[in-house]
């Protein structure tokens, strides 16, 4: 991997992007209900259907994520039980994500989005917990790693990434697999152990530059995994949020996709 830098005229358009995302929670203020998350849980659904229809996993079609999203928004209250758990395990998750994330960066991407992430964590919580509970369905929340969790080849997870793209990489290589495992499985989606294993393993050598390349099917599950820039585009058009940092995500998360699409 080739160390990507972070100049300050980048930090500057970051520290934009940051204010901005102020500004997108300050207008997600106004989802306070189940059903205003509707296209939210559409967007992540879709993501988790496509990751699995992709790597053919068993049970990418248990659920038809497309009804159950407009159940949420028409009357979410008359979700069944394993509806109630997908959307309600979907947005525990999505709640989870984003702190443990801001650990994985340099301190000046945390400090600026943390206050905001964790409301967005209290949002996401709040309204996961009404809908498990009007269907009384059991949910859990995952637990995503961070960096004093993880060591690679026995050196601590960072002590060779330092710039701001390969930190990002690096923590959504690991994150959004621990997410998908955690919302396909709650989805009824079969994800093989090994493969999972493996994964991970992988994953965190060659986005610390420790290794060279990805397996043939790891890498076929990381730029299926990738595709959350599709979710990134789909939340901010939705919501109409215009976000500078949405769209930096999108185009960090395109862009790594299509490299290892075309690897």
């Amino acid at each position: 991997m080739t160390e990507i830098g972070w100049p300050p005229s980048g930090r500057c358009r970051f520290v934009l992007a940051a204010r901005s995302f102020g500004i997108t929670v300050l207008r997600l203020l106004r989802l306070t209900t189940p059903d205003a998350f509707a296209d939210w849980y559409a967007a992540s659904r879709a993501y988790t259907r496509h990751v699995a229809d992709g790597m053919d996993f068993t049970g990418a079609d248990a659920l038809d994520g497309d009804r159950i999203a407009t159940a949420l928004g028409d009357a979410p209250e008359e979700l069944s039980p394993a509806a109630a758990r997908s959307v309600a395990t979907t947005l525990l998750a999505d709640a989870a994500f984003s702190e443990p994330y801001c650990e994985w960066m340099p301190v000046w991407y945390e400090i600026g989005l943390l206050a905001p992430v964790r409301y967005a964590d209290w949002r996401l919580r709040r309204v996961a917990g009404a809908v498990a509970d009007a269907s009384d369905a059991t949910v859990t929340a995952p637990r995503f790693s961070r960096p004093r969790d993880v060591r690679i080849d026995g050196d601590p997870a960072l002590a060779g990434v330092s710039g701001f793209c390969e930190r990002f990489l690096l923590a959504d290589a690991l994150l959004h697999l621990e997410w998908f495992v955690h919302v396909a499985t709650a989805d009824g989606i079969a994800v093989p152990d090994d493969l999972v294993a493996r994964t991970r393993r992988e994953s965190l050598a060659y986005y610390a530059g420790t290794r060279d390349r990805l397996s043939p099917d790891v890498r076929r599950f990381q730029a299926l995994l990738f595709s959350d820039d599709a979710w990134v585009r789909r939340v901010d058009t939705a919501y109409d949020l215009d976000s500078r940092l949405f769209g930096l995500w999108e185009r960090l998360l395109a862009t790594e996709r299509r490299r290892l699409e075309s690897t």
